[in-house]
């Protein structure tokens, strides 16, 4: 059995906003805060780069590299390396809207998911069948955010967008139980992309920027932690949760811990709040969800943690992606797989959870948008 050979639905995939789509989007006032683009640091990490710090000498090569990087939000180039790669579609999310959560001011963040939400509807979802893409909520007010969660909806996106630690409580916090509520009578997905609600700077020096990276993703079981333990997964088993670029191996590791300690610390009376009607790992296997690129480990684990829990993603157009040996590494990594779960882990679970129209991504993407 050969997964290359089945249409690919990538679970991750990413546009590169224009650097000026805040600028422009934005209300004078708040033009000077707008984020613009992300610039790599020497120490491993990254920074946002403000409008009022462009220098005339980096304005130019701004203008240069602008057209290279918005190639990936044209659909026509877009389809083009869809069927290049064997891709028939592709779920969407931010690169410098992954930040937004940095932001201090409620009315600033707020406005700036509205600026993009609106753009990334326009750009592609309103256009293309074969992708769905996620809008991000302002959580800064729990009104903002359900106010924008019935826009999201209403522009017919795919997917509500959280940051991968909770902004500004964490997952545990009655907070956070209005939206709970919303997401699941939507029955949309939460989408929690690595590296988002806090800063991702760990290390400094020799090897910090991989090991900077290692630890981002360890949000993603502490994150599910918190879910399960506190009883939101119990409480509301409609909603499902895909930590996007966090790998899958941690899943079984999750599972098997948050089980393990749950039984063990209930041997101190009061220690363990709530008592949940399952095990933890119930919870996790049933709503919880990694996108990888290449993660052999998850894969391994599938007769662990189900098919449903591991979802592959190509990370196009970003550099650490598999565009354009995608069907090289599907076939890599799911050697070994039944068809029914390979199905699942290349796409499956993606138009499942996204509502994607099967049909739509049932080939191949042509390379030229269709109509």
């Amino acid at each position: 059995m050969d997964a290359s050979t089945f249409p690919l639905v990538s679970a991750d995939s990413h546009v590169n906003e224009p650097r000026k789509l805040w600028w422009d989007g934005l209300p004078t006032s708040m033009r000077e805060k707008a984020p613009a683009r992300l610039v790599p640091d020497n120490d491993g990490s990254w920074s946002m780069w403000k409008h009022d710090q462009t220098t005339p000498t980096q304005a130019q090569k701004d203008l240069q590299e602008e057209q290279l990087r918005n190639q990936a939000n044209d659909l026509g180039y877009r389809y083009k390396v869809m069927h290049d790669d064997g891709i028939a579609g592709e779920c969407v999310f931010p690169t410098i809207g992954l930040f937004v959560w940095d932001l201090e001011d409620r009315q600033l963040g707020r406005a700036c998911c509205e600026v993009y939400n609106d753009w990334i509807s326009d750009a592609i979802e309103s256009k293309s069948p074969r992708h769905r893409c996620a809008g991000i909520l302002p959580t800064w007010s729990i009104d903002d955010a359900l106010a924008e969660l019935r826009r999201i909806k209403a522009l017919g996106l795919g997917a509500p967008m959280l940051p991968l630690r909770g902004v500004p409580h964490e997952y545990n916090h009655r907070y956070w139980e209005p939206l709970w509520d919303a997401i699941e009578e939507e029955g949309m997905p939460v989408v929690m992309h690595q590296g988002t609600g806090h800063d991702m700077l760990f290390y400094r020096g020799p090897g910090a920027a991989v090991s900077n990276l290692l630890a981002t993703q360890s949000m993603a079981p502490r994150t599910a932690a918190l879910l399960a333990m506190s009883g939101v997964l119990e409480n509301h088993p409609g909603l499902q949760f895909i930590m996007v670029e966090t790998n899958a191996g941690w899943i079984s590791w999750a599972m098997d811990t948050l089980d393990w300690y749950y039984d063990a610390f209930q041997l101190n009376p009061g220690w363990v709040k709530p008592i949940l009607k399952e095990k933890p790992s119930l919870y996790i296997k049933r709503q919880i969800h990694g996108t990888f690129q290449k993660d052999f480990t998850g894969v391994h684990n599938i007769p662990l943690t189900g098919a449903a829990a591991v979802m592959w993603g190509s990370d196009y157009p970003h550099g650490e992606g598999t565009y354009p040996h995608s069907r090289k590494v599907v076939r890599e990594v799911c050697e070994g797989l039944s068809e029914a779960q390979a199905r699942a882990v290349v796409g499956g679970t993606a138009v499942e959870l996204f509502g994607f129209d099967p049909a739509a991504v049932a080939t191949v993407a042509p390379p030229v948008p269709e109509g």
